[in-house]
């Protein structure tokens, strides 16, 4: 089998590099014919990264800690399907239209639709100085197209962080977590506390607990995780490129540990 492994940078350029300013990722949460208010530098081996983890083990944080960083740009699906949902039809490409339609019907988008968003930023992918997905790909088939495009473009993944952590911890995170209901800000009751008890302390809102996040929904969120992602991350596995992380700790304490691992790949 051909993997994307073959050419894969020694070592990400970790170290000493500015982060990124006021990006507003424009080429990606617009599409083309859009482009960025600022550009990744050229960078000789730029980090090329997907980001896995089950619901409450932070990736989307850790996306954040590590695009600053690593001068990468943020990725995210999710990003996307928000500035999607908000854009007028009239500049909507089909893709975006299509994926519209869905998530108003309440339904999940299909890989063919999701597969079609990501391809038509694909500039992003290929013309940058180092890139995070997070959220893509999230099945077998996404992940293919993925390796396909990359091996088109003679580029290659340097790792797909795979953040872990144990049910009961899961549970404990997300069944703490209470969202502002005007900001949409997320506190944490054990971990991140408000201020004052149920208040936001950004707007003063009140903070509420959505009902996705209670134990018992948790528990069947994390069970169709593992069902779609178990694939993708035996997938990853067989090419060599998957990097485990225990998500335990502060976030800049789990940072540290990931860019330690991806220091490591160097030998």
């Amino acid at each position: 089998m051909t993997t994307i492994t073959a050419n894969r940078s020694p070592l990400c350029q970790l170290m000493g590099m500015s982060p990124l300013i006021k990006n507003d990722r424009a080429a990606w949460l617009q599409g083309p014919p859009a482009d960025c208010s600022v550009l990744p530098a050229e960078r000789k081996n730029p980090c090329r990264l997907v980001l896995l983890g089950a619901p409450g083990v932070g990736k989307g944080t850790q996306a954040e800690i590590l695009t600053a960083r690593l001068g990468a740009c943020h990725l995210s699906t999710g990003d996307l399907f928000r500035a999607a949902s908000k854009r007028p039809d009239c500049e909507q490409s089909p893709a975006m239209k299509a994926a519209t339609q869905y998530m108003r019907r309440g339904d999940l988008v299909p890989d063919s639709t999701v597969w079609e968003m990501v391809r038509e930023r694909s500039k992003c992918i290929i013309h940058c100085g180092g890139f995070i997905l997070d959220g893509f790909p999230r099945t077998l088939g996404q992940a293919q197209s993925l390796k396909e495009l990359m091996e088109k473009e003679t580029l290659s993944l340097s790792a797909v962080v795979n953040y872990e952590l144990t049910v009961d911890e899961i549970v404990g995170r997300l069944s703490g977590r209470r969202t502002c209901g005007k900001c949409k800000s997320v506190f944490n009751v054990k971990e991140r506390p408000p201020k004052f008890e149920g208040v936001c302390d950004r707007c003063g809102g009140r903070l509420l607990q959505r009902e996705d996040d209670r134990p018992e929904a948790i528990a069947v969120r994390l069970e169709a995780y593992d069902r779609s992602t178990a694939p993708l991350i035996q997938f990853y596995k067989d090419l060599g490129l998957l990097l485990p992380i225990l998500a335990k700790g502060s976030p800049e304490e789990i940072a540290a540990r990931t860019i330690d691992r991806l220091n490591a790949l160097a030998g």
